[in-house]
């Protein structure tokens, strides 16, 4: 091959990479996060069961409520709809701009549930709901329940039947 020749293969070579190279330099345009969503203005977010100084024994369930707005799944678009989020024994403020917290403090029920069987140690807890968006986040105002104080008693001795035994019995 001649210097003229070598020189157009090494032209057509290097303009053909050149743009697989500006592709591999493009880094994907991250997603901008969707606004908050606002909940609707006579919307109100309650806990039916239990209710506050409610004293219970064992395992029990908590019973949501939602007026003026529905329950959906996480991730589902739907208008004026949203998924519970059940804070025990939250202190902390929460974060209006980021996704609720997973742990075991912050319950996420985001198949839609509407009640959830919980087990908690004896003593005092405090139980409240936050309705999530599509993305975890509170709407914006949040919408939250009234914070509901429940305490919980050791487990119910057994039950012991007593035998009378004797004359006349």
């Amino acid at each position: 091959m001649g210097r003229s020749a070598s020189s157009i293969w090494f032209a057509f070579a290097v303009t053909g990479l050149l743009p697989m190279g500006a592709l591999a330099q493009t880094a994907p345009t991250p997603k901008p996060p969707t606004p908050q969503r606002a909940p609707a203005p006579d919307a109100r977010l309650y806990i039916i069961y239990p209710w506050d100084g409610a004293q219970i024994r064992g395992e029990f369930w908590v019973r949501f409520g939602l007026r003026n707005m529905g329950v959906t799944q996480a991730g589902s678009s739907a208008a004026n709809a949203g998924h519970h989020h059940l804070l025990v024994d939250v202190t902390d403020e929460i974060d209006p701009e980021e996704p609720l917290p997973t742990d075991n403090k912050h319950l996420h029920f985001g198949a839609g549930q509407t009640e959830a069987r919980l087990e908690l140690p004896p003593g005092k807890h405090t139980l409240q709901l936050v309705l999530g968006d599509p993305e975890h986040r509170p709407f914006k105002p949040m919408l939250i329940s009234k914070k509901v104080t429940i305490t919980v008693l050791t487990a119910a001795p057994a039950r012991t039947s007593k035998k009378v035994s004797g004359k006349g019995a």
